[in-house]
């Protein structure tokens, strides 16, 4: 027995060791078959004394039995997300930030230069993981930065992540968080695709995609047969050793056994240097092995890092400098005319299927015929079409070269494509518009699937789906008609069971009750947002004041100007207008009067929402806000009273801090409407 104890704990050190070569050295040092043989022996070993199997053998990464789901953890110290810079002009002004504030502190000396620590921003998914006495005891996804999805059985089967640090006993504290990027190769991307195709399963859009889908698999013994690969970039709780430089940290992490790309890394000084790295990243970047999406400077310095801190959920002392969006080439196809809720009329381009920033385009706006003309677009063209994260695609031009000869300027469509009603642009307007009003199918659609949003009657079940099969039989022809419904009659329909169709009469039932503002939002009044819906019905108290208010009156209510109380009056002076609001009444609607904050303390105050808060839904949070007297806004400016950010807050924080807005996370925001009173 103790000789089979010793051979299993040198086989053991022998298979870390070839993967460690292997996965995160990139230098084999045996042979496949040299490398089976060991395996195959420790295999055996383990079958023949299970009482010598531990958690940290390489025999254990093949996956455990499928979960039910996935349990929480809570971050010891929080996984925060990074500031973004998208030009030059804000990696200087990151610099002087850094700089000015270690001037204060006495940290630097007037002409003295930060020194940054320079890294790839891996387009993968974070992960933290903790390490007990050097031991591997559970990793978890970033989540909302303070609590993540135990996928510590997943992560146990990537085999560049060790399972037992190694290194001198001296160096491995008694706790270790190590941060890092799970990600997966473009080669073993495109293998695991080929596969994938070869057994008629889910082909992966991207890298990141697959690498997401794979850690976060039931059964690890899928994620086992998945390429996944791993970077240590950071840490969280450490117990023990403390460092002075950020590459200090890191080349200690190197030693104790855990894969940290330290081919990449550079120490630079300046905005100068930052911005050089940039550059000869970007040169690059096409022929590195994995997919990055920009670089990430931080202070080299940890005690520096102290003296920046943090602000709502990113730390001062870091920034993301993202690479410009994706852009690829394509062909136009066709213009096509799409109308919306209110009528207006916005081209698309239909295109010859195109990959660019991570997924297949196959349409993309083209904003308005301005805009068209502006570009000089046409049917037949060669175009570039760009797309970055999750924005819209847009084409930004054609290669006028490539164009085809006699290739048609587009004219706009002057009758409806859905309702044959005229087309109108007025001249103070970018937009045409179909007059149809509600007689148009199109335009009838989107107004249903607005009025039963979460932020208007918030008709759970009653999708867009559904609202199109509804019109198209000529159930629904009003707001009022959804009212109307009944579960026999639902249930009949595409994708509606019994127990849906219940669901739905329930929801509408629910809905008759909304506050008074849901249900002026719900109707569409053009120019009329959540705000000012809510300001309607706090200064009017019943739809029918709103119904009867002259522009005169309407001009009273809060921020409403000429062109919104125009707006207002025209929408109810039509008699079909009217006469859906008395139907909804009919139907048993009756609004609630909204609450008003007693206190001033949030009255014209105006707020900024960026990035995912830890509980609120920014819905929720927004509300919380209007119903205690401030504005919630789309865009940062001096103006802007306060910016709540959470993970993943972009351009409008880095917006925020240049100009100075004060940034409040989820608590600060808790904080202030803690002190507001409510009739």
């Amino acid at each position: 027995m103790t000789e089979a104890l010793t051979r299993a704990a040198w086989l053991r050190g022998e298979i870390e060791r070839h993967n460690h070569a292997y996965y995160v050295q990139d230098a084999p040092q045996t042979s496949d078959a040299q490398y089976d043989l060991l395996m195959r022996e420790l295999q055996a070993l383990e079958a023949s004394y299970p009482e010598l199997i531990t958690p940290d053998s390489p025999t254990q990464r093949v996956g455990a039995a499928p979960l039910t789901a996935f349990g929480s953890v809570t971050h010891a110290v929080p996984m925060l997300s990074l500031g973004n810079a998208f030009e030059a002009e804000d990696v200087h002004a990151f610099d002087k930030r850094v700089g000015d504030t270690l001037r204060a502190a006495g940290k630097l000396s007037g002409a003295e230069q930060v020194d940054y620590f320079c890294e790839l921003k891996l387009d993968g998914l974070a992960i933290n993981l903790r390490y007990e006495r050097g031991a591997l005891v559970q990793a978890a996804t970033r989540g909302d930065g303070q609590t993540g999805e135990d996928v510590t059985s997943n992560i146990r089967t990537i085999k560049s992540i060790p399972l037992r640090l190694t290194g001198e006993p001296h160096e491995i504290p008694e706790v270790l968080e190590v941060r890092g990027e799970v990600f997966m190769n473009l080669a073993d991307f495109d293998l695991l695709n080929e596969a994938q195709r070869t057994r008629g399963e889910k082909i992966f859009v991207n890298p990141r995609n697959a690498a997401a889908g794979s850690l976060r698999q039931l059964d690890p013994r899928i994620t086992a047969q998945r390429p996944l690969r791993f970077f240590a970039y950071g840490w969280g709780d450490v117990g023990g050793l403390q460092l002075v430089k950020h590459s200090d940290m890191l080349d200690w992490m190197a030693r104790l056994g855990l894969p940290v790309n330290v081919t990449q890394h550079v120490v630079a000084q300046g905005a100068a240097d930052l911005l050089r790295y940039y550059e000869q990243v970007g040169a690059r970047r096409a022929s590195l092995p994995y997919d990055i999406d920009g670089v990430v400077y931080k202070v080299n310095d940890l005690e520096a890092q102290r003296v920046l801190g943090f602000v709502a959920r990113a730390p001062r002392f870091a920034v993301a400098h993202k690479f410009p969006a994706q852009e690829a080439f394509t062909t136009l196809l066709d213009i096509e005319v799409q109308v919306g809720r209110t009528g207006a009329i916005t081209p698309v381009a239909r295109l010859a299927p195109v990959f660019v920033g991570g997924v297949t385009v196959t349409n993309a706006t083209l904003h308005n015929e301005d805009e068209i003309r502006r570009k000089d677009v046409r049917v037949g063209d060669t175009v570039v079409v760009r797309r970055a994260g999750d924005v819209i695609p847009e084409v930004v031009g054609p290669v006028l070269e490539k164009r085809p000869a006699f290739a048609p300027q587009f004219v706009m469509v002057t009758a409806c494509p859905v309702c044959g009603s005229a087309i109108e642009r007025l001249e103070d307007e970018a937009i045409a518009r179909c007059t149809g009003g509600l007689f148009c199918a199109a335009q009838r659609k989107q107004s249903l699937i607005h009025a039963a949003g979460r932020k208007a009657l918030d008709i759970e079940g009653l999708g867009e789906k559904l609202v199109e099969q509804l019109v198209d039989r000529e159930r629904i022809h009003s707001l009022a008609d959804i009212f109307t419904l009944q579960a026999a009659e639902l249930a009949g329909f595409e994708r509606m069971g019994q127990k849906s169709a219940d669901n739905l009469i329930a929801a509408i039932q629910q809905a008759k009750q909304p506050p008074l503002g849901r249900l002026i939002f719900a109707l569409g009044i053009r120019h009329v947002g959540e705000t000012t819906a809510r300001d309607l019905a706090l200064h009017f108290g019943s739809i029918e004041n709103v119904m009867a208010a002259s522009v005169d009156d309407l001009l009273g209510v809060n921020d409403v100007g000429p062109v919104v109380a125009g707006s207002i009056a025209r929408f109810f002076a039509e008699t079909h207008n009217q006469e859906i609001v008395h139907a909804l009444r009919e139907q048993g609607v009756e609004p609630q009067a909204e609450v008003a904050a007693r206190s001033a303390g949030l009255s014209g105050k105006t707020f900024v929402l960026t990035g995912t808060l830890p509980v609120w839904s920014r819905e929720e949070a927004s509300s919380l806000i209007v119903a205690a007297g401030g504005k919630v806004t789309g865009s940062v400016s001096r103006k802007t009273s306060f910016v709540v950010a959470g993970t993943d807050a972009g351009s409008k924080l880095e917006k925020a801090r240049e100009l100075g807005v004060t940034v409040l996370d989820e608590d600060g925001l808790r904080a202030l409407l803690a002190d507001v009173e409510f009739t």
